[in-house]
């Protein structure tokens, strides 16, 4: 009978007919290398939403408030990136990270809120 050899380090694998590894530490090397781009993509773009998020609420104070968007946008603020759009029925469009939203009104200007 042929052994098995495992897919990361080479080694002898033991046990039963459709182990693929010797160790779960193989296991986990073999899947993070795989896995990789794709998990680096989702942590990118984690990143920038909790970056989003914590400017949202060091401006947001009070639950409402009114902000330029340079003051935004030196925070490091990124439009691009929101967790969901809502729009009402008079037809404003407000785009949310997770409970902070924000609002474009005139004159560069934005409203802040915080969805309880």
């Amino acid at each position: 009978m042929e052994k098995k050899k495992c897919l990361e380090c080479n080694n002898d694998v033991l046990g039963r007919i459709d182990k693929k590894f010797c160790s779960d530490y193989c296991r986990n090397s073999y899947n993070n290398k795989v896995n990789k781009d794709s998990k680096n993509l989702i942590r990118n773009i984690n990143n920038r939403l909790r970056k989003n998020y914590k400017i949202l609420t060091e401006l947001n104070t009070s639950g409402k408030t009114k902000v330029t968007r340079t003051k935004l946008y030196d925070k490091g603020f990124d439009f691009q990136f929101f967790t969901s759009i809502y729009k009402t029925k008079t037809g404003n469009t407000y785009f949310y990270i997770y409970n902070e939203g924000y609002l474009a009104l005139e004159n560069e200007l934005f409203l802040l809120i915080s969805r309880n």
